[in-house]
């Protein structure tokens, strides 16, 4: 049974920071695409980063030179650290697992930007 456990959200002001986490369980951790999606209240899901078995990283573009994904495949772990967060950045942050016709996602993690 495959799970993805986030953690590290909260309440945070406007440019601060914060690092999400993702435990994975019951995959091949390293042989999958692993990515972090954002939904805000309103808005569809969106990718935020994603970083292949390779190494090779993708951010949308309004993360970028802000937000970092890192994946450690020795502890099955997927993380996003989230610097100079603005209140556009709210949203439940879920982790997802890809690899040919699986998706897998996390139950999300809530990250809230605010003053």
């Amino acid at each position: 049974q495959v799970q993805l456990v986030e953690s590290g959200g909260g309440l945070v002001q406007p440019g601060g920071s914060l690092r999400l986490s993702c435990a994975a369980s019951g995959l091949t951790f390293g042989t999958y695409l692993m990515g972090w999606y954002r939904q805000a209240p309103g808005k569809e899901r969106e990718l935020v980063a994603h970083i292949s078995s390779g190494g090779y990283i993708y951010y949308t573009d309004s993360v970028k030179g802000r937000f970092t994904i890192s994946r450690d495949n020795s502890k099955n772990t997927l993380y996003l650290e989230m610097n100079s967060l603005k209140p556009a950045d709210t949203a439940v942050y879920y982790c997802n697992a890809h690899k040919l016709t699986q998706y897998f996602w996390g139950q999300g993690t809530q990250v809230t930007v605010s003053s």
